[in-house]
């Protein structure tokens, strides 16, 4: 950031060079533009050293965090219960396919909603699955 500050100087030089004086009209702006962008220099520089500080806590955070999973999933390995299934369903709006959790498939009670054109992919009245290559494996089950 110290070339803003070197950048104004110049802008400072160039305007006492060229002999402009601070009393007249134009003379008046170009030195007020100059004292702005000086307190424009002095603002970024300030936010980028606070960026600069919110980069190292949350380095920090994130460090802490890492050891709090390591201490509660112990070596990495996630409960295999825990493990969800995805089933890939063709919206019939609009033809984008989305993930939908395998156990939403089973409840009676929830309409599954696309969620690039809200259009109902699987209605809680319908009996029809439009999953791809999911059918067989559930017609198999039951």
């Amino acid at each position: 950031m110290k070339y803003l500050y070197e950048e104004v100087a110049y802008l400072k030089g160039l305007a006492e060079g060229l002999e402009i004086e601070q009393q007249s009209k134009e003379g008046k702006i170009i030195h007020k533009i100059i004292d702005v962008l000086e307190s424009f220099a002095d603002a970024i520089v300030e936010l980028d050293e606070e960026q600069a500080d919110l980069a190292e806590y949350v380095e920090s955070i994130d460090e802490d965090l890492s050891d709090v999973e390591d201490d509660i999933y112990e070596d990495g390995e996630e409960d295999e219960d825990d493990e969800l299934s995805f089933i890939e369903m063709e919206c019939p709006n609009c033809g984008d396919f989305v993930e939908v959790d395998e156990e939403l498939l089973y409840d009676d009670e929830v309409d599954v909603v696309c969620p690039n054109c809200q259009a109902i992919i699987l209605s809680s009245d319908d009996d029809d699955c439009m999953c791809i290559d999911c059918c067989d494996d559930l017609d198999d089950e039951n």
